[in-house]
């Protein structure tokens, strides 16, 4: 989520509202009245009207506004509690604060009830929650809106930058079983005592002939860079997957079409492949540049005819990454619908001697093929 402003429930009487501070919510929920059935029942109602609103209108399928949506539907079904919303400046997790409660708010436009949530550190979770649930909106294929407990629908960790768990709405392989412990006990621990953990669970996913990189057991907020758990050689892998993630990184590195001189053109599509995939590419020329994947083409360029090759696989691409990827990449986060199209104007601004947007995507573009 882009938005991480979480929120303080107020008391509401006949004088003006006051925030209640934090530890005075912990300290006696019983002043609400409201127990852990209580407000689960407020999420399910929460869920049917935000699944009604979102197939009648995409008004509130963009993450941020997805997100106020949420705020302002559960303030209303509330609103006979004696509790109020008011925003707090605070970045922290999760998005949302009801006393012990929390909710943290996920939506994606893809067709998913999976996505990258929060990292394994927490470390600015809000120190007065206790219970923490999800309300998740999917807004690809028949829009629905679903709550879960967020610690049951961690299903497993990736790596972009830093180790960040992955939640699935209705898992059936909950992360902390496979684990042997719980998700309240995981989170108490110390960054030194998680990441023992992690390792275990991710050399137990190892096929042949992959290996674990080392991740030092220190606070992996307050590191500059975190390696992935596992890497593969990209010449080794099967010849789908090579497609797959060669599309990948040219999404999210239009930087690739440059021209000959920019040497480093291709580094951050190695750097994706690398942090995203856990592929070594030890060869950089060998994902677009080489014969054996641009040889055969309509025209005399390599680069242009491995591309065009790999269409589909970059609009398979578009519609199923992560939003987060596009900001971490991009610098924003387009619909899914529009995200080959941006990828063509920045495109056309780095290549040179040849405009990607006249041999590419002609049909988004709306273009008759030549």
């Amino acid at each position: 989520m882009q938005c991480h402003c979480t929120v303080q429930w107020t008391q509401r009487n006949t004088a003006p509202s006051r925030i209640i501070p934090r530890p005075a919510l912990c300290a006696d929920k019983r002043a609400y009245n409201m127990d852990k059935t209580q407000f689960e029942d407020v999420l399910a109602a929460a869920c049917v009207q935000l699944t009604a609103e979102a197939r009648a209108s995409t008004q509130h399928h963009k993450p941020s506004a997805f997100e106020l949506r949420v705020r302002t539907v559960m303030g209303d079904l509330l609103h006979g509690t004696g509790l109020d919303a008011q925003p707090d400046i605070d970045q922290g997790f999760p998005d949302i604060v009801v006393g012990g409660f929390g909710v943290e708010v996920k939506a994606t436009e893809s067709n998913s009830w999976r996505c990258i949530a929060n990292s394994v550190s927490e470390g600015q979770r809000a120190k007065d929650v206790d219970q923490i649930y999800v309300i998740y909106g999917k807004f690809g294929g028949t829009p629905e809106v679903r709550w879960a407990d967020y610690g049951n629908s961690i299903m497993h960790v990736r790596t972009s930058h830093v180790p960040r768990f992955e939640i699935e709405i209705g898992t059936q392989t909950p992360l902390f079983e496979n684990l042997g412990t719980t998700y309240e006990d995981f989170r108490s621990l110390p960054m030194n005592d998680k990441m023992p953990l992690i390792r275990q669970y991710a050399r137990g996913r190892l096929k042949e002939g992959e290996r674990l990189w080392w991740l030092e057991d220190s606070d992996i907020d307050n590191q500059s860079h975190s390696l992935p758990l596992q890497v593969q050689v990209y010449m080794d892998l099967p010849q789908h997957q090579k497609r797959q993630f060669r599309a990948e990184a040219a999404l999210m590195c239009p930087q690739i079409v440059g021209g000959s001189r920019q040497r480093r053109k291709y580094v951050d599509a190695v750097l994706y492949l690398m942090t995203y995939r856990g592929v070594l590419c030890p060869q950089a020329r060998d994902l677009y540049s080489a014969g054996s994947v641009g040889e055969k083409g309509p025209t005399g360029n390599f680069l242009i005819n491995a591309l065009i090759d790999i269409q589909t696989e970059f609009r398979a691409a578009a519609t199923n990454l992560e939003d987060a990827l596009f900001l971490e990449y991009w610098g924003t986060c387009p619909a899914a619908k529009d995200r080959l199209l941006e990828w063509l104007e920045r495109a056309d601004a780095f290549a040179q001697d040849w405009t990607p947007s006249d041999y590419l995507f002609l049909e988004e573009q709306g273009k008759v093929a030549p």
